[in-house]
């Protein structure tokens, strides 16, 4: 299931490498009642409800702007899970906005557009379904397999340096389990995806 909190970024979607500053002057209260806005007067236009709306990020209440700001908003409409993320800023208030923005330029599209071009639009946002592990849940995310924290920003250097001395350690050979093992797998897999290299 998708979490809220700690930023579930979707699978195959790739991170900004390079974060930039944000013009917007929108508080992230602000951009929570922005986007949520316009979710609702999407969802009336189309005549499909949005529901299963889920914002997740790295922000709590004592931390409203994280290492990471990405924020990634997940909801259906239509039947289609669909799935908005946004990191290009290091503010998670201008990365909601920013996605406000998104679901405007739909509002426009389905205006000028109708239902089946909105349709195809929000395809291009579906949301792949979470990894499992090897006992069928939802598989944590790869930060938190490999360095025991979701909210680490490692290079690639040192995800693959993480996993050579996590496989020697879980290895079923060498003694190790060989669900950890798994996950130690699919983790690295994850993280190359993520970081731009073909696993």
């Amino acid at each position: 299931m998708t979490q809220a909190y700690p930023l579930h970024w979707p699978i195959g979607f790739p991170r900004t490498k390079a974060r930039t500053y944000s013009r917007f002057r929108t508080s992230l209260d602000g951009a929570v009642d922005n986007m949520t806005k316009a979710l609702r007067a999407f969802a009336t236009e189309s005549g499909r409800d949005i529901v299963n709306l889920i914002v997740s990020s790295n922000v709590t209440l004592m931390h409203k702007r994280p290492q990471d700001g990405g924020v990634a908003v997940y909801f259906t409409w239509d039947h289609i899970d669909c799935c908005v993320a946004v990191d290009r800023y290091d503010d998670p208030a201008a990365n909601l906005q920013a996605v406000f923005h998104i679901i405007e330029a739909e509002r426009v599209k389905l205006r000028h557009g109708g239902l089946n071009i909105a349709r195809a639009a929000f395809r291009g946002f579906a949301a792949l379904p979470p990894p499992k592990g090897p006992d069928g849940l939802i598989a944590p995310p790869w930060r938190q397999v490999l360095f025991g924290n979701p909210d680490t920003r490692p290079s690639l250097s040192d995800v693959e340096t993480k996993y050579r001395e996590l496989v020697k350690a879980t290895h079923p050979d060498r003694g190790g389990d060989a669900a950890k093992f798994n996950a130690v797998i699919d983790a690295v897999r994850q993280a190359r995806e993520e970081l731009g290299r073909a696993a």
